[in-house]
């Protein structure tokens, strides 16, 4: 597309600029944005949510569209039903009067698994993704080919509220293929996007160079120094209006390091810098939300980095839907900025605090044997050839085991085993590396548990594998003859759930009463049902389920203590909570009256 082309297109748009001026039909115009994900927040709050951005004094509300999410195997057609009806999310928006900005990638980082791609795409491009590598352009197409024209038939010119798409997202952070970009862009409007498209990318020449397109509005991210990353792109783009595609406000957090927060002063100073430059902008996050199920991605810095449940990030409307001292800041310069003045909602009602004691089920082991074996074959298949895309795999084998100190290494572990020999617990990896076994001269049942903690979401390792991708040797010996059992929690019903609690598979099975499987059953009254905080004291790490929804993972390293529930998944009568734990088990779970994120920490990005 020319830029000729390119510039018919954004003047057909409900948004247009003009000499470094953002227009709404012809109007001065700034976007008062906010990120909100459809597939972080329960369907049921939808609208609550919404409403509370609209009372923020937010104009639009931006969403990514993760494609995991909607296609989690490449045999099954992309869902937009239920959790996944994207189009009744943005028809709501526009009901409750806000512009939607749409990101549909199809690559989203958002510290999402895999960052929004698929695990069944990324197994057969590898690392090319985010290229021009024609099998990826190919998935791409086809998905495309679904999801925009149901966007198109949401813009403003057909009656809707979508007034804009982004051009991928952050490439200057990740590649310089720039005939990617141009064929996402021709891509976007051969499907119907006719309102205006953006790329968005760090202040650096570095990132804008290799993420911006011609005739395409460039837009920056960033959390600190505003006028210098608007004087870059004034530089580079003059007669462009000025866009904080995200300004972030907050922060997300890995397990096991301290709670990210950003300081109300310190958030609303680079806010009122951005608004008074007349510039636009979106918070990165308006309200963050929930990784529920095993939907948390991960980081990779010399080690991986797993995301915790909580997505809070600190956001003006916390992960339950309550304001925050940010929320009335931040109210104050939109309001003063020409945003709507509505009234502030109350916030939700919260489960009286209690405590219910758990009922002990199958040991870990003892219930996961009873899961058919998916593969039998000389080594250890990875979760993609398993087609597994999140979850567990347990590994058997019954090598021989020479008397005396043996060494069992593993290589190309990702991302956490626990190595069990004929039942007991030996040791636990969080990486490549070795255990010492003591061996009799016998066949002994070698058993490693593996778990998928996130697929890394941003950077050159995004689309790396899981499971063991090398091999297990007994010193010098490979171990050959495996068969692994996929264990696709977060696709289990909870009456699945519930028969594997309840296994029973024979002698010698389990590894004790500290891990596996345990019940917790609790009854509410008409109207009582409400948010609540999950914690569960004495357990290690594991998983946990109310009334059929995993709600995600929890980890004792921290910093996340307690687990939201969402009011819409508890019911009037008996609720049922159950827990898979991997290492201990305590003897309760408490619904606590306040979330418990962990100690905070001041922590500024600024690009």
């Amino acid at each position: 597309m020319t830029r000729a082309d390119a510039t018919l297109t954004a003047t057909a748009s409900l948004l247009t600029y003009e000499d470094g001026v953002l227009l709404r039909g012809g109007v001065p115009h700034q976007v008062l944005s906010g990120s909100l994900h459809y597939f972080r927040v329960h369907p049921a709050q939808w609208r609550d949510r919404l409403e509370r951005l609209a009372a923020l004094g937010l104009n639009t509300v931006d969403t990514y569209v993760a494609w995991n999410f909607h296609q989690r195997r490449a045999d099954r057609p992309a869902s937009f039903d239920g959790w996944c009806d994207l189009e009744a999310f943005i028809a709501l928006a526009g009901e409750i009067g806000l512009d939607v900005i749409v990101r549909p990638g199809p690559y989203i980082c958002a510290e999402w698994d895999n960052g929004g791609l698929p695990a069944w795409l990324t197994a057969r491009v590898g690392m090319r993704a985010r290229s021009s590598e024609p099998a990826f352009l190919d998935a791409v197409a086809a998905w495309f080919d679904d999801l925009i024209p149901r966007l198109a038939a949401l813009q403003v010119a057909n009656g809707g509220p979508v007034v804009a798409f982004q051009v991928e997202n952050e490439y200057g952070s990740y590649g310089d293929d720039g005939d990617y970009l141009a064929w996402l862009r021709d891509a976007l409007v051969a499907r119907g996007a006719t309102e205006l498209l953006y790329t968005a990318d760090g202040p650096t020449d570095l990132m804008l160079d290799g993420g911006s397109l011609p005739g395409v509005l460039a837009t920056a991210t960033f959390g600190t120094r505003a006028g210098e990353a608007f004087g870059l792109l004034r530089a580079r783009r003059d007669g462009e209006p000025l866009l904080c595609a995200e300004f972030w406000n907050g922060w997300f957090d890995h397990w096991g390091e301290r709670h990210h927060v950003r300081t109300v002063p310190s958030a609303d100073a680079t806010l009122g810098e951005i608004l008074d430059a007349d510039g636009s902008v979106s918070l990165y996050m308006a309200h963050g939300g929930t990784n529920f199920g095993l939907w948390a991605g991960a980081n990779h810095d010399g080690r991986l980095q797993p995301t915790v449940t909580s997505y809070d990030s600190d956001a003006p409307i916390a992960e339950h839907g309550a304001v925050t001292p940010k929320f009335h800041a931040f109210r104050e310069r939109f309001v003063a900025a020409g945003g709507r003045e509505l009234p502030v909602p109350a916030d939700p009602r919260i489960l009286d605090p209690r405590a219910v004691p758990v009922t002990p089920g199958a040991g870990l082991l003892e219930a996961l044997r009873t899961v058919p074996p998916a593969i039998s074959g000389a080594t250890p298949p990875s979760f993609e050839e398993l087609g597994l895309p999140a979850g567990l795999v347990l590994y058997t084998a019954t090598p021989r085991l020479p008397r005396g100190e043996n060494t069992v290494t593993v290589s190309g572990l990702h991302d956490r085993a626990q190595f069990f020999v004929d039942g007991v617990l030996v040791g636990i990896l969080d990486a490549d590396g070795s255990l010492p076994v003591t061996g009799r001269g016998e066949r002994v049942q070698l058993e490693i548990l593996v778990e998928n903690q996130g697929r890394i979401n941003y950077g050159p390792l995004l689309g790396q594998g899981k499971g063991i991708l090398g091999g297990v040797q007994i010193g010098r010996r490979l171990v050959h003859g495996w068969t692994a059992r996929a264990l696709p929690l977060d696709e289990w019903t909870q009456d699945e759930v519930a028969g594997l609690a309840d296994a029973r598979a024979g002698a010698g099975a389990g590894a004790g009463a500290a891990a596996g499987f345990s019940t917790a059953l609790f009854t509410l009254g008409d109207g009582e049902p409400a948010d609540a905080f999950l914690a569960l004291p004495g357990f290690g790490k594991g998983f946990v389920w109310v009334n059929g929804l995993l709600l995600g993972r929890y980890w004792e390293i921290g910093p996340q203590v307690t687990l939201y529930v969402p009011a819409p998944a508890l019911v009037a009568g008996v609720n049922t909570v159950t827990v898979l734990e991997l290492e201990h088990s305590g003897e309760r779970i408490e619904f606590r009256s306040r979330p418990e994120l962990g100690p905070p920490e001041e922590y500024v990005e600024i690009f």
